[in-house]
């Protein structure tokens, strides 16, 4: 499935997630996705997005490591099931606007959590998800400036 169907899907969910397990299972959802999507851009995206896309997949594991490991069969995992990302600018700006989403929802879970560790958790896991949409923001800014490199060849050819 395309990525940025799978963000949106990934937004909808976490949306609609309402309790605490629900959310951190949705937010964890989000980050294991952030991490695929970087995977695949570092491998095979536009090679001046590699180095910050090998360093979203590090943060995005970051952000999943943080929290426990929710409990779901393997068709559930989102990020297995992504086999294209046609648009890597399209992706990178819904992913950046889920996991600003994800910050919302950890602030919520953080401020009625019961106990220490779930807050602990979600402060992490919000960092991890700010430092994986500044990465998102540089590979933004870099394809904005090779779309603004190509501009001129196209227009002299």
């Amino acid at each position: 499935m395309d990525a940025v169907r799978l963000i949106l899907a990934s937004r909808r969910a976490l949306a609609g997630s309402g309790e605490a397990p629900v959310v951190l299972t949705e937010v964890w959802q989000a980050q294991a996705l952030a991490q695929a999507i970087g995977s695949r851009l570092a491998v095979s995206g536009p090679p001046e997005l590699r180095g910050e896309a090998l360093g979203l997949t590090e943060l995005a594991g970051r952000g999943c490591g943080v929290l426990d490991a929710p409990d779901l069969d393997p068709g559930d995992l989102r990020a297995a099931q992504l086999t294209e990302l046609t648009d890597a600018h399209e992706a990178l700006v819904c992913l950046g606007g889920l996991l600003g989403e994800v910050g919302i929802a950890l602030v919520g879970v953080a401020s009625s959590a019961a106990d220490e560790r779930t807050y602990w958790q979600c402060m992490e896991a919000i960092d991890a998800a700010d430092e994986s949409r500044d990465r998102i923001g540089e590979m933004l800014r870099k394809l904005a400036a090779r779309e603004a490199a190509a501009l001129p060849e196209r227009e002299a050819g």
